[in-house]
C-alpha cells in the first residue's frame, strides 16, 4: 500500500499539491498531509493494527483514495463541539507528542459526503516527521 501512496502522492504534487511526510509507528500508518488544501492521504504498514475503527479497517472498507479533508484548528473541542451540533460525530481520536510536536486529531464520521478531520498541533507548517 505504501507504493500506491508514494504513486498518488507523486501524482499529485505534480498537480501542484505540497505534502508533508509522517509516519505515525504506534498506528503503523504512513500519512502525506497538504497543509494548504487540507489533503490527507494515508497508507497502511505492514504493523498496522486491523480491528474495527483503525485507519486500515477504514481502508479495507471503503478501498484507497482520500482519506479526508483535514482542517487545521487552535482548539479541536471546540471544533469539535460545533460539528456536534450539526449531527457530526467522532469516529477516531488521538492525541501524540513527541519530541518534536504535539498533535491533537479528530475523525468525525463522514456528513453531507464530508470525510473531515479536525486538527491542532504546535507543529509548524513547513516541518515533517521524516527525515
Amino acid at each position: 500500500m505504501v507504493e500506491r501512496l508514494d504513486s498518488a502522492t507523486d501524482y499529485l504534487t505534480a498537480l501542484g499539491f505540497q505534502f508533508q511526510a509522517f509516519e505515525l509507528e504506534q498506528l503503523g500508518l504512513q500519512v502525506r498531509l497538504d497543509w494548504d488544501r487540507g489533503f490527507e492521504l494515508i497508507a497502511p504498514t505492514a504493523t498496522a493494527p486491523v480491528k474495527p475503527g483503525t485507519a486500515a479497517d477504514f481502508l479495507a472498507r471503503n478501498g484507497e483514495g482520500l482519506f479526508s479533508v483535514v482542517v487545521r484548528f487552535a482548539d479541536c473541542d471546540a471544533a469539535e463541539h460545533i460539528a456536534v451540533r450539526y449531527g457530526a460525530k467522532a469516529d477516531f481520536r488521538q492525541h501524540h507528542e513527541g519530541d518534536k510536536f504535539e498533535l491533537t486529531e479528530v475523525k468525525l464520521e463522514s456528513l453531507f459526503g464530508i470525510p473531515l478531520t479536525l486538527m491542532a498541533t504546535d507543529m509548524p507548517d513547513d516541518h515533517s516527521l521524516v527525515d
